[in-house]
């Protein structure tokens, strides 16, 4: 989609719609855009939110969607005997536990 599509779409709507402030914010970041002034990152947002102005947003108990408890495990907690350095425990074949 171009500059011009975007345009173009915008003159096509109805001229009580072209007058919402989402569109006139989308119209405003487009010429911005195309007259070197501004970036298009900032159209496509302003396009995208005109668009998307009556979608509700929903947000989610983050908390229920955890997939596992990340971090360290029981085992990787447990210290090397006194015998030994963990290096010396691991390499030597060290059998005390």
């Amino acid at each position: 989609m171009t500059l011009r599509d975007a345009a173009d779409y915008i003159m096509k709507l109805p001229k009580a719609e072209q007058n919402l402030e989402p569109w006139q914010t989308a119209v405003e970041a487009l010429i911005m855009a195309a007259e070197g002034r501004g970036p298009m990152m900032h159209s496509r947002i302003g396009v995208l939110r005109a668009l998307k102005r009556n979608v509700e947003r929903v947000f989610t108990d983050r908390k229920d969607l955890h997939w596992g408890k990340r971090g360290i495990s029981d085992n990787q907690l447990k210290a090397p005997p006194s015998c030994c350095s963990a290096v010396e425990h691991s390499s030597s074949g060290c059998t005390q536990t």
